[in-house]
């Protein structure tokens, strides 16, 4: 391309310098060196030129086929892009349709689960309150049983006591040089035989009050087993620890003071439990 420059400066300088035709404005050049410079312009030329011109001529046919090409390009992404929306939008709700089975799957299973642990929660609490009004009737019978032998066998010792303290005054008063005597010792007799039902009565009332408070404990760990149950239903836990054996009724009782002392208890809420 350089060449191309350099001949047609030559051919300036030619033209310049030549002799001018008299009368004229042309002027002489000498041929051969103009034909010789214009054939190497002509070969300096390079063929992407002639290409350029060539894509110049073709200009609208290439462009009429690039905008076919683009058209048909469009036509096909457009094409692709539906079919791509369309199973996109299946999958979705092929997706959709599985995760709310599932979910109503799981809302079943759970709901199932739900019932199943409210009936072995009903169930178990039925049957330790069963066990409990069992074990609270064993319990009443045996301390009323036993409370009515405490009872009738302090009765009996009283009237004996009391006869024998009559017959004693009785024997002493027919004798008159020991009236006085006689009449202090049927006071005493009489006196120990009231001190003696007194005993018996409170021993009888402590037998009864640590059987009461025995059952008072078991009806209280069965109610903390119900609510721990209910509790664990309400929060959806699965683990069934809320059972808990009540401790028997047979086992010896805590160590009571004497009988003299006062008998009632006080249970949780602080109300006194009179025995």
């Amino acid at each position: 391309m350089y060449r191309v420059f350099e001949a047609l400066d030559e051919l300036v300088a030619i033209v310049e310098e030549a002799r001018s035709v008299p009368m004229t404005a042309g002027c002489v050049v000498p041929r051969g060196d103009v034909l010789e410079l214009l054939d190497d312009i002509k070969d300096s030329i390079p063929g992407e030129l002639d290409d350029a011109q060539d894509v110049l001529d073709q200009r609208d046919s290439l462009v009429g086929n690039a905008r076919h090409h683009a058209d048909t390009v469009i036509n096909k992404a457009d094409s692709e892009s539906e079919a791509v929306l369309a199973h996109a939008r299946a999958e979705a709700d092929r997706i959709l349709a599985e995760a709310k089975a599932q979910a109503d799957r799981m809302v079943d299973e759970a709901s199932a689960h739900g019932r199943q642990l409210v009936d072995e929660a009903t169930g178990e609490a039925h049957r330790l309150s069963t066990s409990a009004a069992r074990e609270f009737e064993a319990v009443t019978g045996r301390a009323r049983a036993e409370a009515q032998r405490t009872i009738d066998s302090a009765n009996n010792t009283y009237d004996k006591s009391v006869a024998d303290g009559i017959a004693e005054q009785q024997r002493l008063v027919s004798e008159t040089e020991v009236v006085a005597a006689a009449k202090s010792e049927a006071e005493r007799i009489i006196d120990a035989a009231h001190a003696e039902a007194d005993r018996l009565r409170g021993d009888c009332d402590v037998y009864v009050d640590e059987k009461l408070a025995g059952f008072e404990e078991i009806l209280t760990g069965t109610l903390r087993s119900v609510n721990r149950g209910r509790h664990q239903l309400r929060t959806g836990a699965a683990m069934h620890d809320y059972v808990e054996y009540p401790r028997s009724v047979d086992e010896a009782p805590a160590p009571r003071g004497a009988a003299g002392q006062t008998r009632d208890r006080i249970d949780e809420s602080g109300a006194p439990l009179a025995v």
